[in-house]
């Protein structure tokens, strides 16, 4: 199984790689459009969405999302702003406020309508997010993607090798404190690696602060992690789809991404306005 998993992962990073720094710009959107459906496709089966009620959202988040493909190439990147920004607020809401709420009180949505309406707050900020970190520098969203992978590895082998303590035994009984405490000393290790490279008067003063956010961002990929758990463990199944040999569905790769990308998305752009 493991093997399975790493030479999954390796095909795919190869392949991203290539994707996030040889396409054009259209060409990535595309490409995210195409992950947006494949993780809505799969949520639709996790909301328990059949037949034509599954086609509809199906068709109705590829008319979004070819919406905003289409505002951001005939509207100058000026006027992108606040539309964005707007996207990624109710992300935020989500991920700051009903997300925790729903997982502390042990909510139970049976409503088919509702959680539609939860995988497009999902989906949408974080294909949005891919393709406007993307635009600001492909760098910047490895960088940041490579912080949740980081995050998930070096949580992956804490828990195994020291995992006692359980995070949440009722959504995810393999997750662990001991885990989570693996993936922010990762993250740790991450950043100070990477800002090696910067110029180290300006990494000296920021470097506190980059700390804090990895951190953060931890907290940030547990949350997401758990959520999608919970929604699994909902619909009674244990994987989001069969997609990824070793790994299970898109969504079971980007649970992570899906609370992260769009709060940092949002968090730039609102620099930006500054």
């Amino acid at each position: 199984m493991l093997k399975t998993r790493i030479v999954t992962a390796i095909i795919l990073l190869a392949l991203f790689l290539a994707a996030l720094f040889s396409l054009s710009g259209l060409g990535w959107a595309g490409l995210v459009v195409v992950m947006v459906m494949q993780g809505t496709a799969e949520w639709a089966r996790l909301a328990k969405l059949q037949g034509r009620a599954a086609s509809v959202y199906w068709w109705l988040t590829l008319a979004l999302m070819l919406g905003i493909v289409w505002f951001d190439a005939s509207h100058i990147p000026s006027l992108h702003v606040f539309p964005h920004l707007l996207v990624y607020t109710v992300s935020a809401l989500l991920w700051l406020i009903v997300v925790p709420t729903w997982l502390i009180s042990g909510w139970q949505a049976r409503q088919p309508l509702l959680l539609a309406c939860v995988g497009w707050a999902v989906l949408i900020p974080t294909g949005l997010a891919m393709m406007d970190l993307r635009a600001m520098n492909p760098w910047l969203l490895l960088g940041l993607m490579g912080l949740v992978w980081v995050a998930d590895i070096a949580a992956y082998f804490a828990g195994r090798k020291f995992g006692k303590t359980k995070l949440a035994p009722s959504i995810s009984p393999g997750k662990t404190w001991e885990g989570v405490i693996g993936a922010v000393f990762g993250v740790t290790v991450y950043v100070l690696l990477i800002t090696r490279f910067g110029d180290a008067d300006i990494v000296h003063k920021i470097l506190p602060a980059l700390l804090l956010a990895s951190w953060l961002w931890v907290g940030l990929a547990v949350i997401g992690d758990l959520f999608e758990s919970a929604i699994k463990r909902q619909a009674g199944v244990k994987d989001s789809g069969a997609l990824l040999p070793g790994h299970g569905g898109l969504l079971d790769r980007i649970d992570a991404l899906t609370s992260t990308l769009p709060l940092a998305a949002m968090a730039i752009l609102m620099q930006k306005l500054a």
